[in-house]
């Protein structure tokens, strides 16, 4: 633990299920453990204070940098809803319709839900998503040159920023590493940042696919603000305080 002090037993165990599972609810953790919700929140609190977690209302997820750097483990973190999400959003994009796709890994459970769609023209900066995409035959895919983050395949720099420059999609789908309390959209890479930014900025319309747990959390570069957002798809836990901004900054919200 960071700060010092010693974390019990529980907690520790906590901390590992979050690690293996990305997120829990209070009620499973009191469950598994044999003890009452009032409790866990105790635990949580100690946990949430060391930045180890990210409390939300109901459960925790596991703090962003806290050994999930990989995108294989990322995929597990709110893996059901991702793909509802993903779900809902390709349900959302039309055939004979041009779209834009940045890396991560809602939007990797969108591609996957593009399989049966006739006429896309796509553009991703994820050879990750390419490689998912390039199984229908139906759509036009294309990516951009650039340096290749080995992590996760994302592709990234001048180049590829210039290159999704000369677009104008007819939808972009993006995600998120966090959503700021003032709406400020937020990620971990300046240069992935970039990407995003352009992505953004070339399309007609702007879907941001994003489970709830994004919202309050804290990440260092911001590439946009949730009023640049036409349509946000979450997950049906998503905060009041979230369908407020939205409601403020005119975005719609589909769960």
């Amino acid at each position: 633990m960071k700060s010092g002090k010693r974390a019990n037993a529980r907690q520790l165990q906590i901390l590992k299920l979050l690690k293996l599972q990305g997120r829990l609810a209070v009620d499973e953790m009191a469950e598994m453990f044999s003890t009452t919700p009032q409790t866990i929140r105790k635990d949580l609190k100690v946990l949430a204070a060391d930045k180890q977690i990210i409390r939300f209302h109901g459960g925790a997820t596991l703090a962003a940098g806290t050994e999930y750097t990989s995108f294989d483990a990322r995929m597990e973190i709110a893996r059901e809803e991702k793909e509802r999400i993903g779900q809902l959003v390709a349900a959302k994009i039309p055939d004979q319709s041009s779209v834009i796709v940045n890396s991560g890994t809602t939007t990797a459970a969108v591609a996957q839900h593009l399989s049966r769609h006739t006429g896309l023209k796509v553009v991703t900066d994820s050879l990750l998503l390419a490689n998912i995409l390039r199984k229908n035959v139906a759509i036009e895919l294309m990516i951009p040159g650039g340096i290749v983050r080995d992590t996760d395949g994302a592709i990234l720099g001048d180049t590829a920023v210039d290159f999704i420059r000369q677009f104008r999609a007819d939808i972009a789908v993006v995600g998120a590493a966090a959503i700021g309390p003032d709406g400020a959209l937020l990620d971990y890479d300046l240069r992935e940042a970039s990407v995003s930014r352009a992505i953004i900025s070339g399309a007609r319309n702007v879907i941001l696919a994003a489970d709830s747990s994004k919202f309050g959390r804290v990440a260092p570069v911001a590439f946009g603000d949730i009023s640049q957002i036409d349509v946000l798809v979450t997950d049906d836990r998503c905060p009041s305080a979230l369908r407020d901004l939205c409601r403020d900054r005119g975005v719609g919200v589909l769960t």
